[in-house]
Parts: structure tokens; C-alpha cells; sequence
């Protein structure tokens, strides 16, 4: 695909895109060069003074954007069920969704269920809201489920589903993280399955960003109030890093090129997908056992209370 950038993406104009966490990082720069080109970008996002601030920032970039702020909180299932109930009430389709937000190597905390609250964030928040969702992205012409996964998939030796909320085994902050991003390939993959299954013209597709210079490398070392921890991620960020606007070029291919089939992966193309342009790329075998991703998908059923597209 070449040198592939934004000003290669198609018009998007009568499309209606959701991009969680887009007021900073990889989701800003996804709302903005999908408004760019002409969609109906709404900011989901749990801050409205910080998301008011980048829709500021978007539109001194983007003069002519429609965009919207709607409040998500990944961490509490109530503020998901309340964001799907408001977000049909408003749009009667959604074509692109972008389960863009994250958290990255906390120390130990807790969603408002209980959950661990990087798995409960980056894995069962969008779970839930995915699935709250599904009727208005099955009503758009080949919408589409993008999620955002990470190359920290392969930093861990597998899912423990019998302790996914870390409440018996030790608590390790960075397979946890590697834990959540190998779950979101494993539901991306297990999504397109049951859709092939039902002959739906939705499909989810997964990317990610390599190593992009954004604030989620900090936040860990932030709540520990870690000067050492936050200032080695501030050098790893300007030593290794790519700017966050080319590290979120893989999922904006991911959600508009023509070319794209269900169940594809992408991610930068050089220095072993830590930088570079978009490229079809590939998992390893730990994200693509069928047999894991139907027990994840029917544990994340029980633990959200959310149920669609039951095998």
C-alpha cells in the first residue's frame, strides 16, 4: 500500500463515526482526519472539560468539522449503557466505531463493577458498548468495528480466563496491560467470526499504532507519583516514538479504505511495526485460538451482562 497517509483516505461525507478516547493521542488524530474528510466525528470520551478543549483544537485544524461530544466512561458499565441509549436516540446508524481508549500499565485499581481496571477498561468496557451498539452499525452499508490493539499482545504468555480480574494471582502491571490488548484482538477476531456467521456486511477489523509518542505511556508512573517511572517514558517516548498522528494512520486505514476484509490487521511498517506507514501485518497464534476467544467472549457476556451475536 505504499507511503499511505490521510490525504489518501476516501470521503467520508454522510458517515457517522464514534471514536472513543479522541481528545488526545491516537483518537485525536482519528477524529480529526475523519472529519477531515467529511464524517460526523462523536467524541466519546469520560471528560467534558479536556474534550471541549480538543474540540477547540479540531476545529481551528478542520474549520468545517461536525463533531460531537457524547460522555463514555469505558470503566463503568452504566455510563456505557447510557452512552449506546443516547447515541441512538440522536444518529439512526453509526458506520465507523472506533474502540480507540485505553489504559496502560496502572498500578492495581478497580472499575466501578469491580473489574481490573485495565482489562475492564480496554477489554469489556468496549465489549459492552460494542454489543449496545450492534443494531445501529448493522444498520449502516458495511459499517465497520475498529479496534485498537497493541504489539504488548505478545509481552504475555496467554489469557488466564479462570482470573481475568487479577483477584488471586499476583498483580504484574505490564502483563495485565499485554493481557487487555491481546483480549481486544481475540474479541475483534471472534466478532468477524460470528458476523461471517450471519452473512452481516459489518466487519471488525484490528490495528495498531507501533510505538506512538502519546500520554499513555505516563499515566502509570503519573498515579504512582513516579518521577523516575514518568521520566523514562518521557525519553522512551522522543528516543522511539513516532509521532501519535503516524501511529494512528494503521486504524484510519483500517476504517475507510475500500480494500479492507473482516478480520485484517494492520499496523506500521518498519522496525518490526514499531513506526512507519500502514501495512497488513499479522497476530501471533496466542490472539488467533478460536477455541480461547469463544470462552473470552462468553466470560465477557457473563461479567457485562451484555449477550449478542451468541454462538
Amino acid at each position: 500500500m505504499g507511503k499511505w497517509t490521510a490525504a489518501d483516505m476516501p470521503d467520508l461525507g454522510g458517515k457517522v463515526a464514534v471514536v472513543t478516547g479522541a481528545n488526545s493521542g491516537l483518537g485525536y488524530y482519528t477524529a480529526r482526519d475523519l472529519a477531515a474528510h467529511g464524517a460526523h466525528v462523536v467524541l466519546a470520551c469520560r471528560g467534558r472539560e479536556k474534550t471541549e478543549a480538543a474540540m477547540q483544537a479540531l476545529k481551528a485544524e478542520v474549520p468545517d468539522a461536525h463533531l460531537e461530544f457524547m460522555l463514555l466512561d469505558l470503566a463503568d458499565l452504566d455510563s456505557v449503557a447510557a452512552f449506546a441509549s443516547a447515541f441512538k436516540a440522536r444518529h439512526p446508524k453509526l458506520d465507523i466505531l472506533h474502540n480507540n481508549a485505553g489504559v496502560m500499565a496502572l498500578p492495581q485499581m478497580r472499575t466501578k463493577q469491580g473489574f481490573d481496571m485495565q482489562i475492564g477498561t480496554n477489554h469489556l468496557g468496549h465489549f459492552a458498548l460494542t454489543g449496545q451498539l450492534l443494531d445501529v452499525l448493522l444498520a449502516a452499508p458495511r459499517g465497520r468495528v475498529v479496534s485498537t490493539a497493541s504489539m504488548a499482545h505478545t509481552w504475555t504468555r496467554g489469557m488466564d480466563l479462570d482470573d481475568l480480574n487479577w483477584e488471586r494471582k499476583p498483580y504484574r502491571k505490564w502483563d495485565a496491560y499485554g493481557k487487555s490488548k491481546l483480549a481486544n484482538l481475540l474479541f475483534a477476531y471472534e466478532l468477524q467470526r460470528r458476523l461471517d456467521q450471519r452473512g452481516a456486511s459489518l466487519i471488525s477489523v484490528v490495528a495498531h499504532p507501533g510505538y506512538a509518542a502519546t500520554n499513555l505511556q505516563g499515566a502509570g508512573a503519573k498515579i504512582e507519583n513516579s518521577v523516575i517511572g514518568g521520566a523514562i517514558m518521557k525519553i522512551g517516548n522522543a528516543l522511539f516514538g513516532q509521532p501519535a498522528a503516524m501511529g494512528a494512520l494503521p486504524q484510519l486505514y483500517a476504517a475507510t479504505m475500500p480494500d479492507v476484509r473482516g478480520g485484517e490487521y494492520f499496523g506500521p511498517d518498519r522496525l518490526g511495526g514499531s513506526r512507519g506507514y500502514p501495512t497488513r501485518t499479522r497476530s501471533n497464534a496466542a490472539s488467533r485460538d478460536e477455541a480461547v476467544a469463544a470462552r473470552l467472549w462468553a466470560l465477557s457476556e457473563q461479567l457485562t451482562g451484555v449477550r449478542f451475536l451468541s454462538a
